[in-house]
C-alpha cells in the first residue's frame, strides 16, 4: 500500500510538472523527441512531458530595436552618423523557431547592413527633407529580407543624424542667404504694391483738387498729435507752378527778340581812288624812299 502510494504520489507530481501556462501574448514551439509537432501550442494549459518533450517560448508582441549608430558617407561624399529604431513583431512563431537560429540577433544585424546600404546611396539633402521616403525604403527591404523568418517589420524610423561642425556651419549660412533672398524679394513685392496703390492714389487726387488740401490738413492733424514743437505747412504747388511758368515765359522772349532783329552793319570804306585824277593817284603811290639823290636834287 505504501508503494502504491508512492507511485500514485510520483504519477502526479510528474504530470503536475508537465502543465506549462502560456500567455495571450506566447506561442509555445514543442519538440517531441527532436521533432516539431505540428502547430504552435497556447495560449492557456498545455502539457509538456518531460524528458521527451521540449517547449520553446515565442513572444508575438511588437519588439522596439535601437539600431545603433552607424558612420555612413552618403552619396555627395558627406560623413554622418545615422542611427535608427526599428519595430518589429513575430508572425509565424513556427518560422522564427526553425529557419533562423536567433531571429532577434538576425533582425538587428540586418536593420544596421541595410541602414548603412540605404543611407549610402542617398545625398545629404534628400536625408534631410525626404526622411519619410527613405523609412518606407528601409522597411520594405527589411520586411521582405525577414519574412521567410515569420517576423513582420512593421516601422522603420531614422531617429538623428548627426552632422560635422563644418557642415552646420555651412548649412546655417546657405540657410542665412536663403532667408535674406527671401526678404529682399517680399520687399521688392511689398514696395511694387505700395506705388500701385499710391498710383491709383494719384488718379484719384487728380480728378479732385480739393483732396489734395484736405490731405494737407490731416498731415497736420498727425503732427500736431505727436507733441512736436516744429510745424510743418505744407506748401501748395499750385502757387509756385505760377512763379515758375512766368519766369520760364520771360525767358523764352528774350532771346526771341535778339533773332528777329539782324546785327547793325557799319558802312563800307570808299574806293580808294575816288574823286582823284590818275596822275595825282601815281604820286601818292610811291613812296618817298624809291626815289634816288639826284632826283631828289632837281
Amino acid at each position: 500500500m505504501q508503494a502504491a502510494g508512492i507511485i500514485i504520489a510520483l504519477v502526479v507530481l510528474y504530470f503536475l510538472s508537465c502543465i506549462r501556462i502560456l500567455f495571450e501574448y506566447e506561442r509555445g514551439v514543442v519538440f517531441r523527441l527532436g521533432r516539431a509537432l505540428e502547430g504552435p501550442k497556447g495560449p492557456g494549459i498545455i502539457l509538456v512531458f518531460w524528458p521527451i518533450d521540449r517547449m520553446v517560448k515565442v513572444s508575438l508582441r511588437t519588439t522596439v530595436q535601437d539600431v545603433p549608430s552607424q558612420d555612413i558617407i552618403t552619396k555627395d561624399n558627406v560623413s554622418v552618423k545615422v542611427n535608427a529604431v526599428v519595430y518589429f513583431r513575430v508572425v509565424d512563431p513556427m518560422s522564427a523557431v526553425l529557419q533562423v537560429q536567433n531571429y532577434f540577433f538576425a533582425t538587428t544585424q540586418l536593420s544596421q547592413t541595410t541602414l548603412r546600404s540605404v543611407i549610402g546611396q542617398a545625398e545629404l539633402d534628400e536625408l534631410l527633407s525626404e526622411r519619410d521616403k527613405l523609412n518606407r525604403k528601409l522597411q520594405q527591404i527589411i520586411d521582405q529580407q525577414t519574412d521567410p523568418w515569420g517576423v513582420k517589420v512593421s516601422l522603420v524610423e531614422v531617429k538623428y543624424v548627426d552632422l560635422p561642425q563644418h557642415m552646420k556651419r555651412s548649412m546655417a549660412r546657405q540657410a542665412e542667404s536663403e532667408r535674406e533672398r527671401r526678404a529682399k524679394v517680399i520687399h521688392a513685392n511689398g514696395e511694387y504694391q505700395a506705388s500701385s496703390r499710391l498710383r491709383d492714389a494719384a488718379t484719384n487726387i487728380q480728378n479732385h483738387p480739393m483732396a489734395m488740401q484736405m490731405r494737407y490738413l490731416q498731415t497736420l492733424v498727425e503732427l500736431g498729435t505727436e507733441n512736436n514743437t516744429t510745424v510743418i505747412f505744407p506748401l501748395p504747388m499750385e502757387m509756385l507752378n505760377a512763379f515758375m511758368n512766368k519766369g520760364s515765359t520771360g525767358n523764352d522772349q528774350a532771346p526771341s527778340d535778339t533773332t528777329s532783329e539782324p546785327p547793325p552793319t557799319e558802312p563800307p570804306p570808299p574806293p580808294y581812288s575816288t574823286g582823284k585824277e590818275k596822275g595825282d593817284i601815281e604820286d601818292e603811290d610811291i613812296p618817298p624812299d624809291d626815289f634816288t639823290d639826284e632826283e631828289k636834287t632837281e
